[in-house]
């Protein structure tokens, strides 16, 4: 007798919402926040940022619900707004799933040098051979369909956690007051930076932002919940625990570590800060972790990019060929067409000073671009129904992920728009299959657009005006 599809009840469906959207960023979190802001700056922030990502969440959790018809975060773009800005959207995500996977690729050759000194330094020739060899290898894998092996998964929420949890209650026993209070807002003669606290909130958006890259997973898991009630609270707990999570993982070594030796630590941080504070077993009992959490996760995050791809095909906003399915259900051509732009990313690498940084910067404005276009369309649904509570929600959203991005660093999403022009290419190829109008009027101009900047930032780095 066949059983009834089981809905997930909401303890259940928190623990997934921490488990699925938690990568490798909080690993390296305590030196990257301590490189923006002391400790006081750096809790005002979480807090801005905290009320920016629960305001996403809100957002991401309604249209699920309004819109469950609608797959894929780029479909919003594309039913609100048209094809070509749904495909802004898509490629925006597409990026930033494989951008995603190129800081996964420097974070784990980082913490491979724990253990080989030769992989310390992440951009090196041999760490880009190892990294580029992972990626086809987890390429080939995933293309023979292995990502849906449930142990995996498992294996990967293990090896998040505990590591994670016992850092933070090692660092809870170990928080002195002195020490954390000593420049508690960055403001001491002898302070690292220059002293502003708004500029030390402005250089902590990036960091905190990185790590909630993702945060669309968890409101596609709530679709699972026993009600949608227990689905939208859920998701709020969900994210209530990341961000409780990430400030004591970020925040609680301030009160050990004075702030230039956090700056100091090599990456990832928290493998390093563990072994100073338990001795070497911690150093390794964190990096064993971090591989096998990474290795699991990339498995994953190879995937997205490929489906994400492969959905746009499907949605006629890339040519038909890239939304083939091989014999195992893997879509072989968006896969291929990922790695390579991973490998060509990689090679870049070997002339950035700082290329986890670069990768998880680069990543965040990608995605920014898709949560803008998702909250334009939840202000759009909520003008049509008249519900003042979501569109207030929706303007939130939105003035928090222009904000953000402008203070991050508007740098990072001109330099995203190179990608964009051998997408336009491919767009074009997809509209010429079909008998509508390759491009509206305004259409027109958002291609023009795109295409000028692209260009323009093409020119700006080779020039090395701008710097990766």
């Amino acid at each position: 007798m066949e059983t009834p599809n089981k809905k997930i009840n909401s303890l259940t469906l928190v623990s997934l919402v921490v488990t699925t959207s938690i990568g490798s960023g909080i690993f390296a979190l305590s030196s990257d926040l301590a490189k923006a802001a002391s400790p006081g700056p750096a809790l005002i922030s979480w807090f801005i940022v905290g009320c920016g990502i629960l305001l996403l969440a809100t957002t991401l959790n309604n249209l699920l619900h309004e819109r469950p018809d609608l797959q894929g975060i780029f479909s919003y773009g594309q039913s609100g707004f048209g094809p070509f800005t749904g495909f802004i959207s898509g490629w925006g995500y597409w990026m930033s799933c494989w951008l995603g996977n190129v800081a996964f690729s420097t974070v784990f050759m980082s913490t491979l040098g724990y253990f080989f000194p030769v992989f310390l330094k992440n951009n090196s020739l041999i760490s880009i051979i190892i990294a580029s060899l992972c990626s086809w290898f987890l390429t080939w894998l995933v293309n023979r369909g292995v990502e849906n092996a449930a142990f995996i998964n498992s294996i990967i929420t293990l090896c998040k956690l505990i590591p994670i949890f016992t850092f933070i209650i090692v660092s809870i026993f170990a928080f002195k007051s002195g020490i954390f209070t000593q420049d508690f807002w960055g403001n001491l003669h002898n302070s690292v930076g220059d002293g502003s606290i708004l500029k030390q909130i402005k250089n902590c958006f990036m960091v905190m932002m990185w790590v909630f890259v993702g945060i669309e997973g968890a409101s596609v898991l709530s679709a699972r919940a026993s009600s949608q009630k227990a689905a939208g609270r859920a998701t709020i707990i969900g994210v209530l625990c990341l961000l409780l999570i990430y400030i004591c993982a970020s925040i609680l070594p301030y009160g050990h570590f004075t702030r230039v030796q956090l700056i100091n630590a090599k990456q990832p941080a928290m493998v390093y800060l563990f072994k100073e504070l338990v001795g070497s077993w911690g150093g390794t009992f964190i990096s064993i972790g971090l591989l096998i959490s990474i290795f699991g996760a990339w498995i994953s995050w190879t995937m997205l990019p490929a489906e994400t791809l492969s959905e746009m095909a499907k949605k006629q906003l890339l040519p038909a060929k890239i939304g083939q399915l091989n014999k195992h259900k893997a879509p072989t051509f968006a896969l291929v067409i990922t790695g390579v732009m991973v490998q060509i990313f990689l090679i870049t690498l070997l002339f950035s000073q700082e290329a986890y940084e670069l990768a998880y910067s680069l990543c965040t404005a990608a995605v920014v671009i898709s949560y803008i276009i998702v909250a334009a369309f939840q202000i759009k649904q909520a003008k049509q129904q008249g519900n003042r509570l979501q569109l207030a929600i929706g303007w939130g959203t939105l003035l928090f992920e222009l904000v953000g991005i402008t203070l991050a660093g508007l740098q990072y999403l001109l330099v995203c728009t190179i990608i964009y022009l051998p997408g336009i290419y491919l767009y074009y190829l997809a509209r010429r299959q079909l008998s509508a109008p390759l491009f509206s009027k305004r259409e027109k101009w958002g291609v023009i657009c795109l295409i000028f900047l692209g260009v323009l930032a093409l020119i700006l780095v080779l020039a090395q005006i701008i710097k990766i």
